[in-house]
């Protein structure tokens, strides 16, 4: 198996399909939480939306990446989400997350191998692999926030 697609496979473990790391993914974990649940404020922390919000922005971002060569998210933008006011609303950004997780798993598994260890974007940036890992790290750190959420 290549390192691409162990790689795409971790990616897939923390958002679509996995129990290994945190007995849970996001798809799993997002499924029977409703709007209202979502958007609720506990105490000073952000919401599970926002935070679905967050990841799916990064996903998005490297997605955008990947097609065009262009890397135009900022970590500034990364929590400016539109409310979210019903069901459908709410549904759409889950549907999207997953639908963004998936061609980007798709993306990695199609990297080449010697891709891996080439500059991302900008040398000061570091490798693919080392970005592609921090954002299955990023993912797993937000999925335990979102698991906590959930609990109360």
């Amino acid at each position: 198996m290549t390192n691409s697609k162990k790689l795409a496979d971790r990616f897939r473990e923390v958002l679509l399909n996995g129990k290994w790391i945190s007995n849970t993914n996001y798809q799993e974990t997002l499924k029977d939480i409703d709007w209202k649940k979502a958007i609720r404020k506990v105490e000073n922390l952000n919401s599970i939306a926002i935070l679905t919000f967050h990841i799916n922005y990064y996903i998005s971002g490297i997605n955008h990446f990947f097609e065009t060569g262009k890397l135009e998210i900022s970590d500034k933008y990364s929590f400016d989400m539109i409310p979210i006011n019903s069901e459908e609303e709410w549904s759409l950004l889950k549907n999207n997350l997953i639908k963004n997780a998936e061609k980007f798993a798709v993306f990695v598994e199609n990297l080449e191998e010697e891709k891996l260890s080439k500059p991302f974007v900008k040398k000061e940036y570091g490798d693919y692999q080392r970005n592609i890992e921090g954002m299955i790290e990023h993912s797993y750190y937000h999925l335990g926030q979102i698991s906590l959420l959930k609990k109360l």
